[in-house]
């Protein structure tokens, strides 16, 4: 497919794709992600009650692993290949035309843009296109805005002039994961008072993570994430150096090659064999993961959104350590774990060790966290809160 073509060439570019081209029954939803895989974790149940409720459900992302999942679940997917390391600008105005293309051949009643990229991109693509309505979620504040690295800083003041163009014109509501994150947009200027939203988290399957008795044996302290140095994976790795001998300590994830603050492959394995931590690797068998633990880690200073990894945790009544940042403190509230200073190794030992020692603590926190997830964080409130939000958007979009 090549980069600058119109309309026409687009819908036969993405027929040859399997996707769909004939005129749409219903309303036509458009996801817009930078990987399948992360559309798959987190997007997945959102797009399967949308097609349920009548809407025909395209992503538009790179193609991996989740792929051939993807569309076994009758969810067409067409191939763009973001590549989110990528500073090029011409790069990214080829790939501006390839969405507005996109979107004129697909002709969405709604747009739904996942992450930064997505926004900024996919954004200038929908006015170019003349879509009616879009939802902009950043998932948290990322990279860019947490980072207090060079690239993050240089960056952010160019981040922040797109966003105010892209993030919510009058076609568009901003969802955000936490109250936290909201605030902070309307602070800086960058959404428009009365066009955002909080929606929070991704949900979870409580069907499928599922309380359990906590397994025999030494206790378990769990980490999952992907391996960025912001998600705290050397603060995990420094707490079993200091607990040494007291716990056992698992790592689950792989680097993130698309990330600028990922670690490498060879840097975890050193530190988790300097350190003593049994690294896992990516590990797709997550209620599993979360059955053989006590203790679930994210000791997190990024820009996270809402976690879903501790909403995992919580439904399968697991105590939760985690640093005290808003998509963390958003996901525990006062009862459903314990909250550290972030980048604390000293308070995140103290607060593993309190655990560690104490079973039945780990068992209330645990009880909290499983009722705290039925009530605000399973996937049908998401679903529900989603849908309704489509509603009125393209009702919105009918009238202008």
């Amino acid at each position: 497919m090549k980069d600058a073509i119109g309309a026409q060439g687009v819908k036969d570019a993405i027929g040859a794709q399997g996707v769909n081209m004939a005129p749409a029954r219903g309303r036509v939803l458009v996801f817009v992600v930078t990987v399948d895989w992360f559309f798959a974790s987190h997007f997945l149940a959102r797009a399967l009650a949308a097609r349920a409720a009548g809407w025909r459900v395209v992503v538009v992302a790179r193609e991996g692993p989740a792929a051939a999942r993807i569309r076994a679940l009758g969810i067409e997917l067409v191939p763009v290949a973001f590549e989110r390391a990528s500073l090029d600008p011409l790069a990214h105005m080829r790939l501006v035309w390839r969405l507005s293309g996109l979107y004129r051949a697909l002709r969405p009643d709604l747009v739904h843009h996942v992450a930064m990229k997505p926004i900024l991109l996919g954004g200038l693509a929908a006015r170019l296109a003349g879509v009616r309505a879009v939802v902009n979620a950043p998932v948290g504040l990322g990279f860019v805005f947490s980072s207090s690295g060079g690239l993050a800083r240089r960056l952010r003041p160019l981040v922040r002039a797109w966003l105010r163009v892209t993030l919510t014109p009058p076609n568009a509501v901003a969802v955000f994961e936490t109250e936290a994150d909201r605030y902070e947009m309307l602070r800086a200027g960058l959404a428009a008072p009365g066009r955002v939203r909080v929606i929070a988290g991704a949900g979870v399957d409580g069907g499928r993570f599922v309380p359990s008795a906590p397994p025999g044996g030494r206790v378990r302290v769990v980490m999952a994430a992907r391996l960025l140095r912001a998600k705290g994976v050397e603060l995990f790795a420094e707490a079993e150096g200091r607990l040494r001998g007291r716990a056992e300590f698992w790592l689950a994830g792989a680097p993130d090659a698309g990330n600028p603050d990922s670690l490498r492959a060879d840097e975890v394995a050193a530190l988790a064999d300097a350190q003593g931590v049994r690294w896992l690797g990516e590990v797709a068998d997550m209620p599993g993961l979360l059955a053989g633990a006590h203790i679930v880690c994210l000791p997190s200073y990024y820009g996270e959104g809402l976690p879903k990894i501790l909403l995992e945790a919580m439904a399968c009544g697991r105590a939760v350590v985690a640093s005290d940042i808003a998509g963390c403190r958003a996901a525990l509230g006062d009862e459903a774990g314990l909250l550290v200073a972030p980048r604390d190794a000293e308070a995140l030992c103290a607060a593993l060790a309190r655990l560690i020692e104490d079973a039945p603590l780990r068992a209330r926190l645990g009880q909290a966290g499983r009722a705290r997830v039925e009530a605000a964080f399973l996937d049908e409130h998401i679903c529900a809160r989603t849908l309704a939000l489509y509603d009125e958007l393209t009702v919105l979009g009918e009238g202008r």
